[in-house]
């Protein structure tokens, strides 16, 4: 049997860390930049939602690595 891989795994990295890692996390899992992804986050916090309450369940949620 042969192991594929299907892309990179989900985990917070130990470095690129501001707060904890998730949305370094997030962009690179889908090859996007870090800083993007924290804009976008950032940016969703304009609208109303729970994005605090999603931050920390990923927090939570994703493994470190």
């Amino acid at each position: 049997m042969s192991s594929v891989s299907y892309g990179r795994r989900l985990a917070r990295p130990r470095n690129d860390r501001w707060i904890a890692g998730v949305c370094s996390a997030i962009g690179r899992r889908y090859g996007l930049s870090s800083n993007l992804v924290r804009l976008l986050f950032v940016l969703s916090c304009l609208l109303p939602g729970p994005q605090f309450l999603i931050y920390l369940g990923a927090w939570i949620v994703i493994p470190n690595e």
